[in-house]
């Protein structure tokens, strides 16, 4: 699939920024199952400092600095990106999950080493005894690690609400454990925290989705809107995505922009202003077919 990806952050403020410096993560990553052909961003006002760089994980960073008073600021990403098919491995016939997790603590091989750093708890995430109860049924003794994975993925989309007002950016998973509510990254964060108790090897991939409008009415400018799902290690493979929210193993579909431990290494627009008094975010996101 070929896509065109506009992702438009603004804020506004009551008074005059005297200095707003900022770091994004809206540029595209290359992954094999997508390429990158262009990704251009606009900031208005104009900064007076740009520089790019390529974050711990890999993932392109934009930094900027603007030095002069402004009352908005907007940032304007626009990418086109041409998706694949991933190649998906036979769920029954991956390896079982306790072998997998032994694989990861010993890390002989390179790719194991680079997969174990995600078997751990991260700031948004938990591996505590309720995580790990809550996951247990889906990894019986032996069980093959990406059936395993599938079907603790189907029990997430099916006892959990979508509930965009439910939770925050900051929400724990144990209050989304508890509640059975949430959203895109609350679920990515809780089958992540799932994975990793079992000392697994699971990273949070953040991106877009390509949406429909309801039958017979027109696509509304702007309504689409950033995703969350998670990658699983499977050896012999490597990582495989998985989206709870939807209940299905990614496909062209997605697109990917970043990933990481958790939401907070891939934070879209994060930094610092001088000044500005109150302010208020707008975000809308378009993905088209092209």
């Amino acid at each position: 699939m070929k896509y065109r990806i506009v992702h438009n952050t603004t804020y506004r403020y009551s008074e005059p920024a005297s200095l707003s410096q900022n770091e994004l993560i809206l540029r595209p990553r290359e992954t094999a199952a997508q390429k990158v052909g262009s990704s251009r961003l606009e900031i208005r006002p104009k900064p007076e400092i740009v520089n790019d760089r390529s974050d711990y994980f890999g993932n392109p960073v934009q930094g900027f600095m603007i030095q002069h008073p402004h009352s908005e600021l907007s940032m304007i990403a626009t990418s086109l990106v041409d998706t694949f098919s991933p190649t998906v491995p036979v769920a029954e016939a991956t390896p079982a999950w306790e072998s997998v997790a032994r694989q990861l603590t010993a890390h002989d091989l390179p790719e194991e080493l680079e997969a174990y750093q995600f078997a751990f708890a991260s700031p948004l995430t938990t591996t505590g005894a309720a995580v790990k109860d809550f996951v247990q049924p889906s990894f019986p003794p032996r069980r093959p690690i990406l059936a395993g994975a599938v079907d603790l993925m189907g029990r997430i989309f099916s006892d959990f609400t979508y509930d965009k007002n439910a939770t925050t950016v900051e929400t724990g998973v144990d209050q989304v454990l508890r509640n059975r509510k949430g959203v895109c990254q609350d679920f990515a964060h809780l089958m992540i925290s799932g994975l990793r108790s079992l000392g697994l090897a699971a990273r949070y991939v953040s991106g877009y989705l390509e949406t429909l409008p309801p039958p017979g009415k027109p696509k509304l400018v702007g309504a689409d809107a950033s995703h969350a799902w998670l990658s699983l290690y499977v050896p012999q493979t490597g990582w495989v995505d998985l989206d709870p929210t939807n209940n299905q193993i990614p496909g062209e579909k997605h697109i990917t922009l970043a990933w990481g431990r958790d939401y907070g290494d891939v934070t879209p627009v994060k930094g610092v202003v001088m000044g500005g008094g109150e302010h208020t975010l707008s975000v809308t996101v378009d993905v088209s077919p092209r």
